[in-house]
């Protein structure tokens, strides 16, 4: 294989996990393809102030890509994707297992797509720019089913590329996620009605800009809480991503309001005072740089910093999560490589919030088809 052929491939393998999806069936308009993960992974930490640090992270991922020609402009599509960690004894065989993404949806030509499921927020077309590090990427305040930031429940996404075909480089995309508010789901996961939208436009050959909003309802148990004011859970982000020539460079901000969950211990005038809530506000910065050589080999280099502000009670504001990330990932081919990342925590032993000060190293090997 020419070393510029493997630059191509790894590159796209580091974008997208199904970027080499074994197809199972293609035939008169009917097309499914299979594709999966197994990313045999430890955490590594000196610390003792948490378990999961220091402890196998082994998982396997698999999922289904299927689409079906209707007539000529119309297409129907689906995707679905489980986890399986393989972390745990046969007896708990099921702990921490998770249904990824499962939609279905039909697509118009250039009048764009629409679907519905468990699936990715709009948010996340922003913060998938950034998430690009070999383990600790989309580890700040994007949480899954925290309303619209990742992947989460019963949301109707319209698509459209290239603006009905008008315009290159320019997407958009609108979102409406049903109230999802039962006794099985947690607070924190929750959520009231809601919508997003976003648009990416890509300004010259490798430079893109992208940005996304969203407002949504919350729930009556969210307003009762002593920490986190107001009716609505909003977030807005906005980024820019470079790729070309083996230059990989993308930045992203975002803000929140009243939609992160807060927990932790804080200090106020020498007291312990117990935090449990939602951030009033909410900002995170994202920085990412990596370079893909021809042999294989993808290094990177990230900086997260996100802050809590206005927390009541005196409390003020507060750093949530600060952190440098060296990482490096070798590519042998398409389906197999090696990666380290060494996540170094920035924050103070004393932070406001007691958050976590571990420093974690992960390494693994990943598998996939």
């Amino acid at each position: 294989m020419k070393k510029s052929l493997l630059a191509l491939l790894v590159s796209a393998l580091a974008l997208t996990s199904t970027a080499h999806a074994a197809e199972i069936y293609n035939k008169d308009g009917n097309k499914l393809d299979f594709y999966g993960k197994l990313k045999a992974m430890r955490y590594i930490s000196d610390a003792d102030t948490n378990a999961s640090n220091n402890a196998d992270k082994s998982y396997v991922r698999i999922g289904f890509k299927g689409q079906t020609q209707i007539n000529d402009l119309m297409t129907g599509y689906g995707q679905w994707e489980y986890q399986y960690n393989l972390n745990n004894p046969e007896s708990d065989s099921n702990v921490g297992n998770k249904k990824r993404l499962g939609f279905a949806g039909l697509k118009f030509g250039n009048y764009g797509s629409v679907d519905y499921g468990r699936n990715y927020g709009l948010i996340y077309d922003v913060e998938a720019i950034t998430d690009m590090m070999p383990e600790f990427g989309a580890t700040a305040y994007t949480s899954a089913d925290v309303y619209m930031l990742t992947r989460t429940n019963g949301v109707a996404t319209y698509r459209n590329s290239n603006f009905f075909g008008l315009v290159d480089g320019l997407d958009f995309a609108l979102q409406y996620q049903g109230k999802n508010e039962n006794a099985s789901r947690s607070d924190s996961a929750s959520n009231g009605d809601g919508m997003a939208a976003s648009l990416s436009y890509k300004l010259i050959e490798g430079l893109s800009i992208k940005g996304a909003v969203s407002s949504s309802n919350r729930t009556f148990d969210q307003k009762d809480t002593a920490y986190g004011r107001g009716d609505k859970a909003e977030a807005w982000a906005t980024g820019l991503k470079y790729d070309r020539d083996g230059i990989y460079l993308a930045a992203n901000y975002a803000e929140t309001r009243n939609m992160n969950p807060i927990n932790g211990t804080a200090q106020v005038a020498g007291n312990d005072v117990a935090v449990s809530g939602y951030a009033n506000k909410l900002q995170n910065i994202e920085v990412v740089a990596q370079y893909q050589f021809d042999f294989g080999l993808r290094p990177s280099l990230a900086y997260v910093q996100t802050k809590v502000k206005d927390i009541e009670n005196g409390i003020g504001d507060a750093d949530y999560y600060k952190f440098v990330d060296l990482g490096a990932t070798y590519y042998f081919n398409k389906n197999m490589s090696a990666f380290v990342d060494y996540k170094i925590n920035l924050l103070d032993d004393n932070n406001t919030l007691a958050k976590n000060t571990d420093d974690i190293v992960a390494l693994g090997v990943t598998y996939q088809f």
